[in-house]
This record gives C-alpha cells, structure tokens and sequence, in this order.
C-alpha cells in the first residue's frame, strides 16, 4: 500500500469514528423513538384540558409508579407518553361531560408528547436547560415526530420540577392505582 492511500485510508477511518462520536453524543427529541408498545403500560393519570378542548391520558411503566411511591428517582429507560385525546363535543361545541363533570373523550388521537430517561442523556445540554437525563419529543397523530414542536418550552417547563426527577405528574403516579 502507497503512502498516500494509507493517509486516504486513514483520513476516511478518522472521519467515520469523528462522526460516529458526533451522533453518539448528540441531543435532541429524534433520540426518542415513537413508544409503540405505551399502551401496555398503566394509565396514571387522565386530564381534562378545557384550553384546547382535549383529554390526556399519561401512561408509564409499572417500574416508574413503585419508584415514584418510594420517592425515588424514575429508573433509567421510563417512558411516559401522553396521548392527546379530542373531546367529544356538544351541540355549542363545548366538551360533551359525563355524570362526574369529566370530558368524555373520542377515538379521535390528535397527538403524542414523550418523555424518556437515558443514562447520559443529557450531558450535551448546558446546565441552564439540562432536565436530568431526559430527553421530549412531540408525535402527530400518525406517530411521525412533529418537527414544528417547541421542545425547548419543555425543557424550560420542566426545568422547576428538579426536585421531582422534572415529572409534574410524579405526585400522581405516587397513588396511581397497581
């Protein structure tokens, strides 16, 4: 082998690890795959959201509910995904409301918001916008990642709930039925 395509060859292997080093440590929501298999998880919590006309239901892992009872931190790989429900409406085109003053809510998914905890995930952000090791992400409907969603809001949302592993909902999932 010449001299000089053992330098070219060389320069291609650097190139490929310096990418691979890249990709390995970025951030971003698109390290967040859609959570196909949410639906096997519980249901910890189901909000009324009169501002858009929606019903959430949260969905975790049975793993993250027994740590939130102990008060722990949610173990590394929790994955709490919120489907976005359109409410039924009524003839005004108010939320239809069941015997308990809750929406009732259609088949109708407008939307997925995950949120996933990794080891190390995280690291790449500065302090002032670091959640922990979590990373979001927002799906459409059809599951595609929403590219026009604000995932520093969430950061910057959750950012206050430090002393709850950045889980508003952690409380919930504390007395969120076995």
């Amino acid at each position: 082998m010449t001299i000089n395509r053992k330098i070219a060859v060389a320069t291609v292997v650097a190139t490929v690890a310096a990418l691979t080093a890249a990709v390995s440590v970025r951030a971003g929501g698109d390290k967040i795959m859609f959570p196909a298999e949410y639906a096997k998880g519980a249901v910890y919590l189901t909000l009324d959201r009169p501002e858009n006309k929606q019903v959430r239901e949260y969905y975790t892992s049975q793993a993250a509910i027994d740590a939130a009872k102990k008060g722990a931190p949610l173990p590394t790989g929790t994955v709490i995904t919120v489907v976005q429900y359109a409410a039924q409406l009524d003839a005004q085109g108010n939320p239809a409301k069941d015997s308990n003053g809750r929406f009732v809510k259609s088949n109708t998914i407008q939307g997925y918001t995950v949120m996933e905890k990794q080891a190390g995930w995280g690291s790449e952000y500065p302090e002032p916008k670091r959640n922990g090791e979590w990373e979001y992400q927002a799906f459409r409907a059809d599951k595609t990642a929403n590219p026009n969603a604000n995932l520093d809001g969430c950061f910057n949302c959750h950012k206050p709930q430090a002393s709850n592993d950045f889980v508003y909902s952690y409380d919930k999932m504390k007395v969120a039925a076995r």
